[in-house]
C-alpha cells in the first residue's frame, strides 16, 4: 500500500517560520530570462580573487629513457664513486662527476654504458676551469685526448673490478696467515 504525502493537494507550501532580510536566494527580477541570470553569475565570478597561474614545468630533453634498475643503479654508483676519468688521466683526483651515458638513454644496456665525468669534463662551459676538454659537444676532441669511451669504460670496469678483488682476497689471506 502506497503512503500519502502528508500535505494536501491545491495549497501551497507556507513557512512556518519567516525568513531573515538579506539572506538566502535573490531571484532576478520578473522577465529577466535565463541571460540575465548568466550575466549575474559572470560578474560574481569576476568579483572573486582568482589563484595566479603557475608555470608548467619545464620537462628536461636529457631525461629521455627508461629509469635505471637497481642493478644498474648499483653499478653507476659504484662508477661515480671513482671519480672523473678524464682529471684521473690528467693526474688529478675528482670525486664530483655526473654519469655520461656513452651512448644515450634509450638503447638496451644504455645504463651500462656509462662513464664518471666532472661537470667541465661532461658539458662544455661548466665546471671551475674552462679549459677542460669536454665529451658534449667536442667528442672527437675528448677521445683524441683520453682516448675512446668505451676503452675508458673497460678501465673504469677494470677498477672496480680490482677494488671488489682485492678486499675479499686479502680478508682470506689473512685468515690463512691467522691459522698458520
Amino acid at each position: 500500500m502506497m503512503r500519502r504525502s502528508p500535505l494536501s493537494q491545491g495549497k501551497p507550501l507556507q513557512r512556518k517560520t519567516p525568513m531573515a532580510r538579506g539572506t538566502g536566494f535573490k531571484a532576478p527580477t520578473a522577465g529577466a530570462g535565463l541571460l540575465r541570470v548568466a550575466a549575474v553569475q559572470a560578474q560574481a565570478r569576476a568579483r572573486e580573487p582568482k589563484a595566479p597561474k603557475l608555470p608548467k614545468p619545464m620537462k628536461s630533453r636529457g631525461m629521455k629513457g627508461r629509469p635505471p634498475t637497481a642493478a644498474e643503479a648499483q653499478f653507476m654508483s659504484r662508477i661515480a664513486a671513482l671519480g672523473c676519468i678524464a682529471c684521473r688521466k690528467d693526474g688529478w683526483r675528482n670525486p664530483d662527476v655526473s654519469v655520461h651515458h656513452i651512448d644515450g638513454r634509450t638503447k638496451p644496456d644504455a645504463h651500462l654504458l656509462v662513464l664518471p665525468l666532472c661537470a667541465g669534463h661532461h658539458q662544455d662551459g661548466t665546471g671551475p676551469n674552462p679549459t677542460l676538454i669536454a665529451v658534449h659537444p667536442h667528442k672527437a676532441r675528448f677521445e683524441e685526448r683520453y682516448g675512446a669511451q668505451l676503452a675508458l669504460l673497460a678501465e673504469c670496469v677494470a677498477t672496480i673490478t680490482s677494488q671488489l678483488i682485492a678486499p675479499s682476497s686479502a680478508g682470506v689471506h689473512n685468515k690463512i696467515t691467522a691459522e698458520l
